[in-house]
C-alpha cells in the first residue's frame, strides 16, 4: 500500500514543526533576557505613560543612579524622580501578539486547525512596572512602564533596596476588601 501525504497536510506538518522548533528558541531567549536583566543596570523599556515632557509609548533606557530613577530616550531628553519621593510599586503582566498581518495570514491558511498551534507561540509576554510617586512640590504622580518578561521583578527589587515604599501584600488585599458604606435611608 502506497501512502501519499496531501500537500495541505506536508504543509501542516512543517508548520506545526517550525513553530515547535520555535517555541524552544523563544524560551531560551526569555531565561537570557531575565539574566541580563539582572547583570545590566540600565535596561531598555517603554514609557506607558506618566512621566512629564516624555511622550506616551517612548522608548528609552531605565536605570537607577545614585538616589534616582531615571529614563532617558534616544534623543537625549528624559526625566528623574527620587527614589525617597516613590510611594509604591507595583508589577504586572501583559501578553501581546506579534507578528502582525503576515502571522494572521498564515494562521488562517494553515489546515487542520494548525492556526491554533501557531497562536501559541505568536504571543510575548511583557512585565509592567507602575510607580507611585510625590513630585518636589508633594503632588501625586504615577509612571507605568513596559519591561521585558523577568526584568520587572529586578527593577522592583533594587528600588525596594535604595528605600523606595512599597505597600505589603496583605494591606493591598486588605484595601480591595473593605465594604462600601450601606446607607440606612428607608
Amino acid at each position: 500500500m502506497i501512502h501519499r501525504i496531501v500537500p495541505s497536510e506536508a504543509i501542516g506538518r512543517i508548520l506545526t514543526s517550525l513553530m515547535l522548533l520555535a517555541g524552544t528558541g523563544v524560551a531560551a531567549d526569555d531565561h537570557g533576557e531575565a539574566n541580563a536583566a539582572a547583570s545590566s543596570p540600565t535596561l531598555q523599556v517603554t514609557h506607558i505613560l506618566g512621566f512629564e515632557g516624555i511622550s506616551s509609548n517612548a522608548n528609552g533606557d531605565l536605570s537607577i543612579q545614585g538616589d534616582a530613577l531615571r529614563f532617558k530616550k534616544s534623543d537625549g531628553s528624559g526625566a528623574q524622580i527620587t527614589i525617597g519621593s516613590i510611594q509604591d510599586v507595583f508589577l504586572g503582566e501583559e501578553d501581546k501578539q506579534v507578528g502582525g498581518v503576515p502571522l494572521a495570514l498564515g494562521r488562517v491558511a494553515t489546515p487542520f486547525e494548525g492556526g491554533r498551534v501557531i497562536a501559541l507561540f505568536s504571543h510575548k509576554k511583557y512585565d509592567t512596572v507602575t510607580l507611585q510617586y510625590l513630585d518636589a512640590n508633594g503632588g501625586f504622580h504615577g509612571a507605568i512602564f513596559q519591561l521585558n518578561k523577568g526584568q520587572g521583578r529586578v527593577v522592583k527589587n533594587e528600588l525596594v533596596a535604595q528605600g523606595a515604599r512599597v505597600t505589603p501584600l496583605e494591606d493591598q488585599a486588605r484595601k480591595q476588601a473593605t465594604p462600601e458604606a450601606k446607607s440606612d435611608s428607608k
